[in-house]
């Protein structure tokens, strides 16, 4: 055995002494260790262990309100913290908003009978309740489900419900009414009716109808007085001095873009995805573009299926970024960094990440480019910059009508009001000479213009084709507004469409072209800082987009088998391409493995589409032959081309719909004895309701009955049986 040298004895020595006092720390060291205070105050994440428990919380804070949304894209988050405020500025009154994600509800018997619990619920898809939702609804609705002190009884708990939802969808607002039907049937009391907004006219102005009437009965029942609040402040503004260039947020979505770090890409991390195409997709772009992009995600872990939807981050135009700087006087100190730190954390977050610039804010957070809503002018016009400002925004503030005409038919921005009414004209490219300063605290335009949202586009491509490449269809919006006496007709854009044409003509060096041949005026498309934050969206010459995917349930079956109706007009097409594709990817290895008679069994897949013409605006009209050849005669293709003949015998155009009605024997076959699978996507409001009504006509004939009663019936199972699945807009 090898003799131990003096070195290993003393490190044997140190090692035992340092373990001696590890061990007898506490006795040692007790003398010096400061005593905790016998009264501690809680924090409102200190909630007895269980952070999820929001009566506690309610308790710890001491707010008297609790306010849970069900959102899916954000709206009905904003509106539970516009009502948060209010009740801050009438009552005096402190909320908890809450996610109903993040919290359980067995203690929903136990809210204190001095306090009140709000329900802010969107309905999302086909009567759906919101992810962040769904356990909420599934506690309120099943009849096992005991709260915390046994049983369903909620007799002592005082409610709100303002539900978001859009008419030109078959289940209006149902998952509010669920949750106001359920509280109703456990004893709980409801303060003034529930309240319903429409998206598909205005979801601003059925709030406001709703909420005076709400906050009397509100009043009347916590047995509050308005005028015990006063107007707060969310956030407090500060500009910094010196600051590391390299930390101040440019428009970057995540701290992991800032720090050039890797992790998930999500919808908080969304990935710079590479332009590898970007091409125009209507024969006869002259006034309208429709864009295809395949962006690559190869090496973003970033995985997508047929049917999914992309979000694209887009920025706001240079243009509306301008006009706003220039109204708010803040032109001069655009690229000033500051710091904004929330006054009340539990009622506001700050919406992004800071420290920022005043222009990054415009440019890149915050939905300038959204309608200036009624209620926000209200909040500006104490900051008018002379009486007759004051007088014309108050006006659009307080008269319903006045605001309709001028500013909803207008499509005004927040800018283009504040400069309308201070006397500018809002025609001309803003600059300081021509734009009139308000004095409006930065604070408010972060508390009154909401989050600027990425833009869902349905993916038009199948991961089976293209494993490493995502595929968006999008047709570009612009239009014209409705004129009136103080603001002519003007073009509008869309954010999110123009940003994606704007990456196209970059992409592939292109010129924009002036439009407007038809209209009042020539006008180019706006433009966007396409280069993103610090140049991260541009590396030589390609160009990138920030992306995330969200998850849907819109699928073809599992079995090849099973027919599959599919009715896409438009852009409406845009998720059939990517069933389509995945049906020849199964082909290809399916026709591999058995043989050229693989199919034979397959059922048929039949495609409805229609256009305008078929020389002008027929999406990916060279690609649709060649999968019908691969799918060898189960991909049938029905087209309608509305301002082309064939028309119908008194002259009227054909739709998707009447192809339907021309292939009715065949429609009635597949889905009634081949249990086929139907899937819509596009416009709410006219084709979708449309296409449904035919189909009920359909299989009510089929039935040997009628299409109110046994076709409505049939249409009614199909979407129960989800053999019926929608994907529509408005």
């Amino acid at each position: 055995m090898a003799s131990t040298s003096s070195s290993d004895v003393l490190i044997l020595a140190l090692g035992v002494a340092l373990a001696a006092l590890y061990l007898f720390r506490d006795s040692l060291f007790a003398a010096s260790k400061p005593k905790l205070a016998s009264s501690i105050t809680k924090s409102l994440d200190d909630t007895d262990g269980n952070p999820r428990d929001f009566v506690a919380k309610m308790k710890a804070g001491n707010k008297r309100l609790a306010i849970f949304y069900g959102s899916q894209t954000g709206t009905a988050e904003e509106y539970a913290i516009r009502l948060a405020k209010e009740a801050k500025a009438k009552f005096g009154l402190t909320s908890l908003v809450c996610d109903p994600e993040e919290y359980d509800f067995e203690t929903l018997d136990t809210v204190p009978e001095d306090c009140a619990v709000f329900f802010v619920m969107a309905t999302y898809g086909e009567g759906e309740p919101t992810d962040n939702a769904v356990q909420l609804m599934q506690n309120l609705q099943d009849e096992s489900f005991e709260f915390s002190k046994g049983g369903r009884d909620l007799s002592g708990l005082k409610y709100v419900a303002f539900g978001l939802g859009n008419k030109t969808y078959e289940h209006y607002n149902v998952i509010s009414k669920y949750v106001d039907t359920a509280l109703e049937k456990m004893g709980a009391t409801r303060m003034g009716v529930r309240g319903e907004g429409d998206d598909d006219k205005s979801m601003e102005e059925d709030y406001l109808e709703w909420k005076d009437g709400m906050w009397e009965a509100f009043a009347t029942a916590m047995g509050v007085e308005e005028g015990q609040g006063g107007d707060t402040a969310d956030f407090a503004v500060r500009e910094l001095e010196s600051h590391p260039e390299e930390k101040v947020y440019l428009g970057e979505l995540s701290a992991r873009a800032l720090t050039k770090t890797k992790g998930i890409h999500d919808a908080k991390n969304p990935f710079p995805a590479p332009l590898i195409v970007a091409r125009e997709l209507f024969q006869d772009p002259k006034d309208r573009n429709c864009v295809h992009v395949e962006l690559n995600t190869e090496g973003s872990g970033i995985t997508y299926q047929h049917g999914d939807h992309v979000g694209v981050w887009p920025s706001n135009s240079e243009l509306e970024v301008n006009r706003l700087l220039l109204a708010l006087g803040l032109y001069d100190k655009k690229d000033k960094v500051i710091n904004i730190d929330s006054l009340d954390p539990a009622l506001a977050k700050v919406p992004f990440p800071v420290p920022t610039t005043y222009a990054t804010v415009l440019r890149h957070y915050i939905d300038i480019s959204a309608l200036a809503g009624r209620q926000m002018l209200g909040t500006f016009a104490k900051f008018a910059p002379n009486p007759e400002a004051e007088a014309a925004i108050k006006e659009l503030n307080t008269n319903k009508e006045v605001y309709h005409k001028i500013v909803a038919d207008g499509c005004l921005k927040a800018g283009e009001v504040l400069q309308l009414a201070a006397g500018n004209d809002i025609r001309a490219i803003p600059a300081p000479e021509n734009t009139t300063a308000w004095p409006i605290p930065f604070d408010m335009i972060v508390s009154s213009i909401p989050r600027l949202q990425p833009r869902y586009y349905s993916i038009s491509s199948s991961p089976k084709l293209h494993p490493n490449s995502i595929h968006v269809t999008c047709v570009v919006l612009r239009y014209q507004s409705i004129p009136n006496e103080r603001v002519s007709e003007r073009w509008v854009y869309g954010v999110g469409s123009n940003f994606l044409l704007n990456l196209k003509y970059a992409a592939n060096g292109e010129e924009a072209p002036l439009i407007g041949s038809t209209g009042v005026e020539n006008a180019v498309v706006p433009t966007y800082t396409i280069e993103g934050p610090r140049g991260a969206y541009k590396q030589e010459n390609i160009y990138k987009a920030p992306i995330h995917v969200r998850r849907s349930t819109f699928r073809l079956p599992t079995n090849p088998k099973s027919p599959v109706i599919m009715v896409g007009p438009g852009t409406g097409v845009a998720p059939f391409r990517g069933f389509v594709q995945e049906r020849v990817a199964l082909a290809r290895r399916s026709i591999e493995k058995n043989g050229p008679d693989a199919l034979a069994d397959w059922g048929r897949i039949t495609l409805f589409y229609g256009c305008r013409k078929s020389n002008e605006d027929f999406l990916y009209k060279d690609e649709w032959p060649s999968y019908a050849s691969e799918l060898k005669g189960k991909f049938v293709m029905h087209t309608a081309f509305s301002r082309e003949p064939p028309y119908k015998p008194d002259g009227s155009k054909i739709y998707v719909q009447d192809l339907i009605w021309e292939q009715r024997e065949s429609v009635a076959d597949s889905i009634l004895n081949g249990k086929g699978y139907v899937y819509i996507c596009g416009d709410a409001k006219n084709m979708s309701k449309a296409v449904e009504e035919v189909l009920a006509k359909v299989l009510g004939e089929a039935k040997g009955g009628s299409a109110e009663e046994e076709g409505v019936a049939e249409v009614k199972m199909l979407k129960e049986r989800s053999r019926l699945l929608l994907d529509v807009w408005s």
